[in-house]
């Protein structure tokens, strides 16, 4: 059933209508303002992905407490070590690099189209796939925006996850309708601004906070304004929303969620235990019937006498604290295998690897890895396509040609650990295969064409250094003219 109330879609076709409007009619963004405070919550689980990542864990913000008449004060006496353990860096970067760590491959049965694709497709296009990726692992999610800049080039602009969001439709097919993008902005007085981008499929609506609320920021000379303009100063739109999601996995959230809990308890632990060694090198003191007031006269005697004063059968006993080294290390090793194995990632622990580990356990050992790194390049493969939609909208658009971006193909050449020896021998042996197949599977090959570009010019240039047929001397007995006996 249809709602009664207004749903955002709704209400934000109003926004873009009254905006549209003169500017003597201020549209009402409450909306506005109301999507961006409620998105604040996933804003902060976004950011704690980027925190861990940058080894700022929970354990930094742990305070030791004491009660003093019933009351929690802070102590700052005892120790208070915050070890932390970049558990989740390693684990994306292994990520990031097993799947991006090699360019992707672009393919395409048009030549022309795929010349136009690699000419493209850079060093910094490479750099902002793992920005992409080890984004989405730490927020669950990035953003990219494609963009004809002032020049008339298409360029792209990586936008953080926890400025931007997304409005879609309700149908199956899940488009975007519209993508709301706020930030802050600071002057030179350290004064901080909110600044809101509303972006439809045919322009952008720029807003400013001011007492609380938004209203149009006229600090741009068109606004709303196109989505890029020809040299004549008309302006266009791409018919699209030129926002694409770049999704870590279906949930579309951090991989953090999946071992934090393993994370923490694994610093806490090495924290305590760096806490009670510390707190080892003081004695405790066992009094009995001492003479003395208090506490403090014992400690005085004891410091500048080395002796205390004790009455009756009374004495003095030292001890100290000790810690089940055994137990502490079996939890530790317990908590590092799950950290791997809920993390997904890859041990390479020379106890867990071996010496000279074989093909097949090498590929037993990244399994997890594989279906972590599956995860995400089925995300991304859509978000690619989806971008490259763009990029042959503008060769359409500035006539460089009509292309179909579907058919673009592309590989994620993934970094894995193999044994050579074992791989070498069996790309020598496997006789019945191409040449290309082999090459293609050979350790020490990364660019299969290039590769055989040069065995092509080695065989070339063999043949070119031997001589013309014509010029080999006949053999001795072996001149053609002789006559034949019977």
């Amino acid at each position: 059933m249809y709602p009664i109330s207004p749903t955002h879609t709704e209400e934000l076709i109003k926004i873009i209508e009254d905006s549209a409007e003169t500017s003597d009619k201020q549209p009402d963004t409450t909306i506005l303002q109301k999507m961006i405070d409620k998105h604040a919550v996933e804003r902060d689980q976004m950011l704690e992905g980027v925190a861990y990542y940058l080894n700022q864990a929970d354990i930094k913000k742990r305070v030791r407490y004491y009660y003093k008449h019933g009351v929690k004060m802070v102590d700052t006496d005892k120790p208070n070590n915050r070890i932390s353990h970049n558990w989740h860096k390693l684990l994306v970067q292994q990520k990031v690099q097993y799947l991006l760590g090699k360019p992707i491959t672009f393919n395409a049965e048009d030549e022309t189209f795929l010349e136009v694709v690699n000419d493209f497709i850079d060093e910094d296009f490479d750099d902002c796939m793992q920005e992409l990726l080890k984004n989405a692992s730490n927020k669950g999610k990035e953003w990219l925006h494609p963009f004809v800049d002032e020049e008339g080039n298409f360029d792209y602009l990586r936008i953080p996850a926890e400025e931007v969001i997304p409005v879609y439709d309700s149908t199956k097919k899940r488009s975007l309708l519209y993508a709301i993008r706020y930030y802050d902005v600071k002057n030179i007085d350290d004064e901080i601004t909110r600044k809101v981008e509303l972006y439809t499929d045919e322009q952008i609506f720029y807003y400013v906070e001011r007492n609380g609320s938004l209203e149009l920021d006229f600090d741009y000379e068109k606004n709303p304004e196109s989505h890029f303009y020809t040299k004549e100063g008309e302006g266009y739109g791409w018919g699209k929303v030129p926002m694409i999601e770049f999704k870590n996995n279906e949930e579309g959230v951090s991989d953090l969620i999946f071992y934090k809990d393993l994370i923490d308890q694994y610093n806490n632990n090495i924290s305590n235990n760096a806490n009670t060694f510390d707190e080892m090198q003081d004695l405790i003191y066992v009094l009995k019937n001492f003479a003395g007031q208090d506490l403090s006269e014992f400690t005085t005697n004891l410091r500048h006498y080395k002796a205390v004063e004790v009455s009756g059968d009374g004495g003095l006993e030292m001890k100290s604290a000790e810690i089940p080294m055994d137990s502490a290390n079996s939890h530790l090793d317990r908590l590092e295998e799950n950290i791997y194995r809920f993390g997904q990632g890859v041990n390479n622990n020379p106890d867990k690897v071996g010496n000279s580990p074989t093909n097949v356990a090498i590929k037993n050992l990244y399994s997890l890895l594989d279906l972590k790194a599956n995860e995400a390049e089925r995300k991304f493969r859509p978000a690619l396509h989806a971008f490259f939609w763009f990029f042959t909208e503008y060769l359409k658009m500035t006539g460089q040609g009509e292309y179909d971006h579907t058919l673009l193909q592309m590989t994620f050449n993934r970094s894995r650990m193999t044994n050579e020896l074992e791989q070498v021998q069996m790309s020598n042996q496997s006789t019945d295969l191409s040449r290309e197949t082999r090459i293609a599977n050979h350790p020490w090959v990364d660019d299969v064409e290039a590769e055989l570009k040069r065995i092509e010019a080695e065989e070339s240039e063999y043949r070119n250094s031997m001589p013309p047929l014509t010029d080999i001397e006949p053999e001795a007995g072996g001149d053609e003219d002789e006559p034949k006996r019977d």
